[in-house]
């Protein structure tokens, strides 16, 4: 990744997959710069990104448009073209993570959808612009073609972000534009701790995954950087799984059931 550029979104602290990514990026040499939310992550996310030794951190806002165009705007002014950008960017009500997805609300759907599925085609739209020939675009997601207890809308926001990826693959396969996604196993991260029953899901992963582990933000960070990299230059409308095998177990070993 040496001489690349690119913009990594949604780091929230330490143990977030968008760091694990983050450090393996830098340390096979790319510039990054970082976006935040807020002051509180801005005083996160800077102390972050000098670590690797990047001072360019931004604010944006995804749900509002401007925030996303003024944010490649800048990008644009200090860099001219970038590489890759890495959107690790979701929400949901925390409350309505529980219970059924039957009583979702219809203000926490849209502003869910919003946040965490169209705000990645919006950020390509206008990553496009400024990304070199080769560039590449990558997002994250988790199980999204099986219903996940204590997950509701987010598995929706999920299926639809995993059907964006294939659309916008498509549409900016022409400008050689590669768009992928990496659907991780359950990793204990700031976000994952909104999930009930939190610690059931990752032993159970534990468990009955092929590998009989859980992954890390390592695991990640070394899929991202594959993708992201010239090594994944025919690869595009990906669903990457990291996440020991699990996705591939049709049923639990009985021998592993107590």
């Amino acid at each position: 990744m040496k001489g690349k550029k690119g913009l990594i979104m949604g780091v929230a602290n330490e143990r977030s997959i968008a760091w694990g990514i983050s450090q393996k990026l830098a340390n096979a040499g790319a510039d990054l710069a970082f976006t935040y939310l807020g002051d509180a992550l801005k005083k996160r996310v800077v102390p972050l990104a000098e670590k690797l030794n990047s001072k360019f951190t931004l604010s944006c806002d995804v749900e509002k448009e401007d925030d996303i165009t003024k944010l490649f705007a800048n990008i644009k002014k200090e860099w001219g073209q970038i590489d890759f950008v890495v959107h690790a960017v979701a929400f949901s009500d925390k409350s309505e993570l529980s219970g059924e997805y039957l009583n979702t609300s219809r203000n926490n759907f849209l502003k869910s959808m919003l946040i965490s599925c169209f705000s990645f085609t919006e950020v390509s739209k206008e990553a496009s612009k400024i990304l070199n020939e080769g560039g590449s675009l990558l997002t994250l997601t988790y199980e999204s073609t099986k219903a996940i207890p204590n997950y509701n809308v987010m598995g929706v926001c999920k299926s639809a972000l995993e059907a964006s990826v294939k659309y916008l693959a498509r549409d900016l396969g022409q400008k050689k534009i590669r768009v992928n996604a990496i659907s991780a196993g359950p990793i204990k991260t700031l976000a994952a701790s909104a999930i009930g029953d939190a610690k059931f899901l990752y032993k159970w992963n534990e468990d009955h995954s092929f590998l009989k582990r859980n992954v890390d933000i390592h695991d990640v960070g070394n899929s991202a950087l594959y993708l992201l990299s010239d090594l994944a230059a025919g690869v595009t409308g990906e669903i990457h799984y990291v996440d020991a095998g699990y996705n591939k177990v049709g049923m639990p070993d009985p021998k592993n059931i107590k």
